[in-house]
């Protein structure tokens, strides 16, 4: 663990503590981990139970996820696919000259000794991947969103279904300890009933809005730009684009698909949710006026309809790439008890005083009226004692040096040697990157859409 997330779980418990001491009562308790949060490979696992891994898109997002695989008993990694030839020589460096490198992913698919790919190549590369890996017979951990197009998403679906394969999808919230306990909580009706969730997430750096180093030796000799490119527009080689591809319509899915989706699949997987069934949104370019064509701050709205789960709900989301204040995330259910906040490494829940009685407003009154009013309020309401009007507090912290992440490769791999359901397969990725690929073309278009979360599809007559 990193010390931004050491210091936001400290900060956590003190903002909690100090906020409580003077209002009410405050405790604390820390949350047991799903998986022994090994370090080493291969500890205690039989060489013939050993997961052989390829990775596909060796940047910063497919080199972590490939060393926190790693850290998985009897995990190791075989062979790396990329478009720039420097990774495939840091692959080799950081993994064994033995690895096998390419900068044509079918010939990682080719090779027999490949059990699974991790594929976190730019987004428009993702559905097309994902299924002939499966049809290659990989198991698949494919990073959110999933698709970068929603019609794109039942081709994953299907190929699911049709070849067996595991495919776990990269929101790694939805196997996290902190929001397995959320939603107990929630279930339990911790807050009552739950009318709004807030969630927002702010960033104040550079690399935090996605201005990520290009290397120096970016040639096109030692990139496959056209191999890079795909079905996105032909153009001349600038590798601005690759490096920093998230920035780019033609091969990401801006601040929605690369975050609001972090979001939707958390509240999913907190309210055994399909889905909203309306998505509105707004935004614009406000401070990185670097190129990008995809905005920087964002906002959501969504309507989440009753189901057997959870009652309906709205649902605004945010995100800011340029906040003053320093870059934060957090989650807020609030409900008619009290509000359930995911944030900091850990659950708080803040309850007040359930209202007992409805107050009056008799100011206005005669006299002798209010004398009599306030007598028969009092019959049916009594006055409660003063230490039943204080607020209590309840923060549950994840224990020092847990990783949810870590947690989600041990699903998806104790998923493959047990051919065991994964927690986040294709078609909870397809409903987390439906909404999430909608707030795009709401921000686009300048329209309301309706959506079928049981379908995922968008509803014909939207406004």
């Amino acid at each position: 663990m990193d010390n931004s997330t050491k210091n936001s779980r400290r900060n956590f418990i003190k903002l909690a503590g100090a906020a409580t001491l003077a209002a009410g009562t405050a405790k604390t308790f820390t949350l047991e981990p799903a998986y022994a949060q090994t370090t080493q490979s291969g500890a205690s696992v039989s060489p013939n139970d050993k997961i052989q891994i390829a990775l596909i898109g060796a940047g910063g997002q497919g080199m972590s996820d490939t060393q926190t695989a790693l850290r998985v008993p009897g995990v190791e990694i075989v062979a790396a696919a990329d478009v720039y030839d420097g990774r495939l020589v840091r692959a080799k460096e950081l993994w064994g000259k033995d690895v096998f490198t390419s900068r044509d992913y079918r010939e990682v698919l080719a090779r027999p000794e490949v059990d699974a790919v991790i594929i976190a190549t730019p987004d428009h590369w993702h559905a097309k991947m994902g299924v002939e890996a499966a049809e290659a017979g990989k198991h698949v951990y494919l990073e959110k969103p999933m698709v970068q197009q929603i019609k794109e998403g039942m081709d994953v679906v299907n190929a699911q279904k049709k070849t067996g394969r595991i495919i776990q999808i990269g929101s790694q919230r939805v196997s996290s300890i902190i929001y397995r306990k959320a939603k107990e909580l929630l279930e339990a009706g911790a807050i009552g009933q739950m009318n709004t969730v807030e969630a927002f997430w702010n960033r104040n750096s550079a690399l935090g809005a996605w201005q990520y180093s290009i290397p120096p030796d970016a040639t096109p000799e030692n990139i496959d730009w056209d191999r890079f490119l795909g079905r996105a527009p032909k153009r001349p080689f600038e590798p601005i684009r690759l490096f920093r591809w998230r920035n780019y319509r033609d091969y990401g899915t801006g601040v929605a698909g690369d975050l609001f989706v972090h979001l939707f699949s958390g509240i999913h997987f907190v309210l055994s949710s399909n889905g909203p069934v309306r998505v509105m949104s707004t935004g614009g370019i406000r401070f990185w006026k670097d190129g990008r064509d995809v905005p920087d701050v964002m906002f959501g709205l969504y309507d989440y309809p009753q189901t057997a789960t959870h009652p309906a709900f709205n649902l605004a989301l945010r995100v800011n790439f340029m906040d003053g204040a320093g870059g934060e995330e957090s989650f807020r259910f609030v409900g008619s008890d009290g509000v359930l906040t995911i944030g900091g490494g850990g659950v708080q829940i803040i309850r007040g005083t359930k209202q007992r009685e409805p107050g009056y407003t008799i100011e206005t009154f005669p006299k002798t009226v209010q004398e009599d009013f306030l007598k028969k309020y009092r019959v049916e309401y009594p006055e409660r004692a003063p230490e039943l009007n204080t607020r209590n507090t309840e923060n549950y912290v994840a224990p020092t040096g847990y990783r949810d992440s870590l947690d989600h490769f041990q699903n998806f791999f104790t998923a493959i040697r047990n051919n065991k359901p994964v927690v986040e397969d294709a078609m909870f990725g397809l409903r987390a990157a439906g909404p999430a690929l909608l707030t795009n073309e709401s921000y686009f278009n300048s329209r309301v859409y309706n959506w079928n979360p049981e379908e995922m599809k968008v509803v014909k007559g939207d406004s």
